[in-house]
């Protein structure tokens, strides 16, 4: 659990919104595959991306993991729908850190679906029938 996002010093803090096609990819992916997640972000060199169920943040790996952004407090707990985007407040660290939110929730998108691909090909998806009915029922 990545436990120093109160240690850094906040440089904005905004109140924003996560689709809800995200926030479900992610939570089935913690349940799925693991939790926490950690992936590299492709063409951002040095940068990760980790997974929680209280925080999404991107971390500085080449910088002993500093945070650079960071979604949190995600507010899902009395959620009535599957579709609409879940409230959350946007921690940025780094004073260009709004550059790469984008590009971080796709890659995000891409390597979770991959992922879960994977999964499931390697569980197999048998098909259980149901018995047949008798003739006398």
């Amino acid at each position: 659990m990545y436990t120093r996002l109160n240690d850094i010093p906040v440089l904005e803090l905004r109140n924003s919104a996560v689709s809800a096609l995200h926030f479900n990819h992610v939570q089935l992916a913690l349940k799925r595959i693991s939790n926490p997640l950690r992936y590299s972000i492709p063409r951002l060199k040095h940068l990760d991306l980790i997974l929680e169920k209280e925080a999404w943040i991107i971390v500085d790996r080449v910088l002993n993991d500093i945070a650079v952004a960071a979604w949190t407090d995600f507010a899902a707990g009395h959620r009535e729908n599957l579709h609409q985007p879940i409230p959350c407040k946007l921690r940025l660290f780094h004073a260009n850190a709004d550059l790469i939110l984008d590009r971080t929730l796709e890659a995000m998108e891409l390597l979770l679906g991959e992922q879960l691909a994977e999964q499931d090909n390697e569980k197999g998806g048998d098909v259980i029938r149901f018995p047949a009915k008798s003739v006398s029922e």
